[in-house]
């Protein structure tokens, strides 16, 4: 029985991708818990539900409530000062928009920064949570439903047939467990630098490198395919 093909560069497809640990190098919620002097607090909470230990939609809500009370203002220091791009990350979305690819942002963050990413990226979707803000301070709420791993899959469904992109030309890219069930929804699945539950689910793990490794694996399908 012959393998199940991988999307190619050869015609349009849809990438997905996780933000946090994935498209950018730290956990936006822990360098915010950083300004209150509870990062190491927060981060311990976002490591278990990273493993997939804790319910993602009550760890978020629990460690967004200790945020309360914080100055928004925090909020663009830590997009300017603590926020990197992962290596490898401009050029696999440059890459794909070349081959008229669509690229998402679907984040169980917040869309105080994918939505600057998403326009700095040019990218085509982006869905995270709403902080709440009164007065120029963290609520300590999220408004509206959380983006938890449901929701990550949905959108990927969702917007591939949005886009008009058959399944078997998705790739979706993430490090947790909120980003499983969209991993093995796409036509080609990567754990990225993942939590060890999710590199072994996945149908493919990159564990070092860059992210545009990921070229590699779309270039291949392209370069074994058969002449018609």
């Amino acid at each position: 029985m012959n393998a199940p093909r991988r999307p190619s560069l050869s015609q349009p497809g849809l990438l997905f991708m996780d933000m946090d640990s994935t498209l950018i190098e730290c956990e936006c919620i822990d360098e915010i818990a950083d300004f209150l002097g509870i990062k190491p607090q927060i981060a311990a909470i976002t490591e278990r539900a990273m493993r997939g230990d804790l319910d993602f939609a009550a760890s978020l809500t629990e460690r967004v409530q200790l945020l309360a009370g914080l100055e928004a203002s925090v909020l663009d220091r830590v997009y300017e000062e603590r926020i990197r791009l992962t290596e490898g990350a401009e050029t696999l979305i440059r890459t794909l928009k070349q081959h008229g690819w669509k690229v998402g942002l679907v984040s169980g963050g917040f869309t105080w920064f994918t939505d600057r990413l998403a326009a700095r990226l040019h990218l085509d979707y982006a869905r995270a949570n709403v902080l709440e803000i009164r007065d120029g301070r963290l609520t300590g709420n999220v408004l509206g439903d959380i983006v938890d791993a449901e929701t990550k899959r949905r959108c990927l469904l969702e917007q591939a047939e949005l886009f008009g992109i058959p399944m078997r030309q998705t790739v979706a890219i993430g490090d947790g467990a909120n980003d499983l069930p969209m991993i093995l929804s796409a036509g080609l699945g990567i754990a990225y630098r993942a939590k060890p539950r999710v590199a072994e689910a996945a149908p493919v793990a990159i564990h070092d490198g860059g992210l545009d490794q990921v070229l590699k694996l779309l270039e291949c399908e392209r370069a074994d395919a058969s002449p018609t």
